[in-house]
């Protein structure tokens, strides 16, 4: 049986064997990580200690083995309804929008957290969102079903696999612009990013979705979470983001993400209308994936979404899914919201199915 870890003292305690052990993991992201689950536990999850648990299996010398972060939480039936269905989640998944979650478990330990997790799903309800396939799907307790799937396209760390050559003909063009009229570009790395960035990033990407459109969550509010993660970050670990400045050194663009061992988790991105004709946004993704290239970084995630600029960029895409675990009658209810929405999916975007 597992050892459950509740107080922050326990926690802070664990973070090394537990970093080493998701380092270790095949296919782990940065949302496995301590930084990512312990930072929205202290943010977004203030309050919630009660409900959270963490899971842990040792070894012999009490290294970790495998770490499973749990919340018990109210799966809501609609906005409008209070209460809801009290099911067990991922820690640190939901707010803040964590893609590819799962878990660090050592191989020696598999049938032992698959054990445990489907005891557990015998007296409640389980909402697993988000799931990365490698690192979640293999431990998913027995009639778990799929209720969501979400594209999270991913390319090369590298310039030379942005679109078509005439696209990246274009892209280098504007960038020698932009250089000639005195925008210059500079490579924050994990650890050098000084808070006032992150206020830059949501003054810039309020101006962005004014001049395009639509809706964001990414506002003051998410300032906790960010601030816990850069608290956290290290070398090679952590928020990072380029940024690019107008002759005068104010900012003016900023792309925004999180370094886990070989891969960059674009997160957000944000730009001054005033350079909207220059594709200020676009030569920030050229730009960006010059300085990753350059620190031998492999792979570019542009985490959820299927928008057509991620696949004209030269992005494919890999899936992440969403499982219930339905126990009585609350169970049945959120079995019957997710098809409602699986249809209504269908209804609006009868060519993408579910994907």
């Amino acid at each position: 049986m597992p050892t459950l870890l509740r107080s922050p003292g326990e926690l802070a305690a664990l973070v090394p064997s537990w970093r080493a052990l998701v380092a270790a993991t095949p296919g782990t992201s940065y949302f496995t990580t301590p930084d990512w689950v312990l930072g929205w536990s202290e943010s977004l999850g203030r309050g919630r200690a009660g409900q959270a648990v963490v899971a842990v299996w040792r070894g012999e010398g009490g290294a970790a083995e495998a770490v499973l972060p749990l919340l018990r939480t109210r799966e809501r039936l609609h906005p409008r309804l209070p209460g809801g269905v009290l099911t067990w989640t991922v820690l640190g998944s939901g707010p803040g929008a964590a893609d590819h979650c799962g878990f660090a478990v050592d191989p020696s330990r598999h049938e032992d957290v698959r054990a445990w997790l489907a005891s557990l799903a015998r007296h409640r309800s389980m909402v697993f969102p988000n799931l990365d396939p490698k690192t979640g799907d293999p431990f998913l307790p027995p009639g778990a079903r799929e209720i969501e799937r979400t594209a999270c396209p991913v390319m090369p760390a590298d310039p030379a696999a942005l679109g078509s050559a005439r696209h990246r003909q274009g892209v280098r063009r504007k960038a020698r612009r932009l250089a000639e009229e005195g925008v210059t570009f500079t490579w924050l790395a994990p650890g050098t990013m000084e808070p006032g960035v992150f206020d830059d990033l949501l003054r810039l990407h309020r101006l962005r979705r004014d001049t395009i459109g639509g809706s964001s969550a990414f506002d003051a509010s998410r300032r906790p979470l960010h601030a816990a993660l850069a608290a956290r970050a290290a070398p090679g670990r952590g928020p990072c983001a380029l940024v690019a400045r107008d002759p005068a050194g104010a900012p003016v663009g900023i792309l925004y993400g999180f370094l886990w061992q070989d891969t960059f988790a674009y997160y957000q991105l944000g730009w001054d209308p005033a350079y909207a004709k220059a594709s200020l946004g676009t030569v920030l993704f050229h730009e960006t994936l010059t300085a990753l290239a350059a620190n031998d970084v492999q792979t570019f995630d542009f985490l959820r979404g299927a928008e057509e600029f991620k696949h004209r960029f030269g992005a494919t895409d890999r899936y992440d899914t969403t499982w219930l675990v339905a126990r009585g009658a609350g169970g049945a209810l959120l079995g019957a919201k997710s098809a409602a929405r699986r249809v209504r999916a269908r209804r609006l975007h009868p060519l993408r199915g579910e994907s």
